[in-house]
């Protein structure tokens, strides 16, 4: 084998001697890619054609990086699996979704495994940050590396598990200004893998005593706050009976200085909304069946369809006849100000509201029609119409930010309702009826 001393990966990425690969260019693995690439040698790797084009004429197919971003980078787009054979640290970013029985669809991870196995030699790194359950590196991906390379994990190459912490939309907490996990098959492999990631995280690197605590620490991060945003939905439910304001309840709570600042909403996206099921699906696995956990994800999972259930009443109070009724969702994406519609639960309003015969209009200024429809069979409205009986502001774009109760009045019936449920326009709605989480 060839010996590899602590920091000579590096050096030798430094002095391009050899090159990084990032396998999987999507929201997480193309932000990476670039950093790393201001100052070595990076191959990214994706097996999408359209996607490399895309990234190869300086665009982001994800609309979180502009053109400016791929400016003056050594960085070669291919989806050509020869072009891997010249680095020498891989970097697996791929998706870990979940498919339509919340069990972990490894397809992607596994396949990418199998694309480094092909390239893989000796003294080689591969590093994973796709999110995983805890012993899913060493137990799942790292048998395929061995059995298609011939060589062996911890003589012949080295792995090692380090998190993404990329939170979509959000400019100000980068790569570069997180505190990034690392953790290494060996105490060798841990160090080179400190290293490499510390040329590039200013906030400095946190080594994890073991992959399996590094996969565990990823799963919980969300975990932890999908639990919190359950609390806070379920708390909103039992207030709404009450007709006490749920916001207002957090802000006199929130004067304490150890109660912790979460609150109501729709739980989706690719992460919060996901990966507890990583960690649901190993326990039950060995022999545990999560209570809490799969709990928090029932409540969140079923608000779609509690705010619809409220609207229908609200509109059936009126009198109005339901099937007769028009409804405008401002807002698909999974979050605000970004473009990303992939498992955002505005879906779960759109499908229940219509499955009561209401028409239903969507509009969104960041999401891409052809992409809704694509996904969901649902297509964006071009144009907003008027007299609708239900508003729906679903999410908290910075475009809506400076709407008023005039607006909502001028698209709407003279007895519509305003359903906020980001709590956007509370306390300024006056003389529509107004609900919020």
């Amino acid at each position: 084998m060839t010996t590899i001393q602590t920091g000579q990966i590096l050096t030798d990425l430094i002095q391009k001697k050899t090159s990084l690969a990032l396998i999987g260019l999507g929201y997480v693995g193309l932000p990476i890619a670039l950093e790393f690439a201001k100052n070595l040698s990076v191959i990214g790797f994706d097996i999408n054609e359209e996607r490399i084009q895309m990234m190869q004429e300086g665009i982001d197919p994800s609309n979180e990086l502009s053109a400016k971003e791929f400016e003056n980078k050594d960085i070669q787009f291919t989806r050509r699996i020869e072009d891997l054979q010249k680095a020498r640290f891989y970097i697996v970013a791929v998706p870990t979704p979940i498919d339509e029985h919340k069990v972990p669809n490894l397809k992607p991870l596994l396949s990418a495994s199998r694309t480094i196995g092909k390239v893989l030699k000796r003294g080689d790194y591969v590093v994973y940050e796709s999110t995983v359950y805890p012993g899913c590196t060493e137990e799942d991906c790292v048998p395929i590396l061995e059995e298609i390379s011939g060589l062996k994990c911890g003589k012949d190459f080295k792995v090692g598990y380090s998190p993404e912490r990329i939170n979509p939309g959000d400019k100000e907490h980068t790569i570069t200004k997180i505190t990034k996990v690392v953790s290494g098959c060996d105490a060798e492999a841990l160090e080179n893998i400190a290293a490499v990631y510390a040329s590039i995280v200013e906030a400095g690197v946190f080594r994890a005593s073991s992959i399996k605590v590094a996969e565990a620490a990823k799963v919980i991060e969300n975990t932890q706050r999908d639990l919190n945003i359950a609390l806070m939905n379920e708390l909103s439910i039992i207030f709404d009976k009450m007709n006490i304001s749920t916001s207002d309840v957090l802000k006199a709570a929130g004067t304490k200085w150890n109660f912790l600042p979460f609150s109501p909403g729709l739980v989706g996206g690719h992460c919060i909304g996901v990966d507890p099921y990583y960690l649901t699906y190993k326990s039950k696995e060995l022999g545990y069946r999560p209570q809490i956990i799969l709990s928090g994800r029932r409540i969140n999972d079923d608000m779609g369809a509690y705010i619809v259930k409220r609207i229908v009443q609200m509109l059936i109070k009126q009198g109005k006849s339901i099937h007769q009724c028009k409804a405008l969702i401002m807002g698909v994406t999974f979050k605000e100000n970004v473009s990303d519609i992939r498992n955002s639960k505005v879906i779960d309003l759109a499908t229940e509201l219509q499955s009561f015969s209401i028409k239903t209009d969507i509009i969104d200024p960041h999401a891409s029609s052809e992409e809704l429809q694509h996904e969901y069979g649902l297509g964006l409205t071009e144009q907003i119409g008027s007299n609708y009986d239900c508003v729906i502001v679903a999410v908290k774009h910075d475009e809506y930010a400076n709407l008023n109760e005039a607006y909502f009045q001028s698209i709407s019936s003279p007895t519509a309702i305003l359903i906020d449920i980001k709590g956007i326009f509370h306390n300024e709605i006056k003389e529509m009826e107004y609900w919020t989480l």
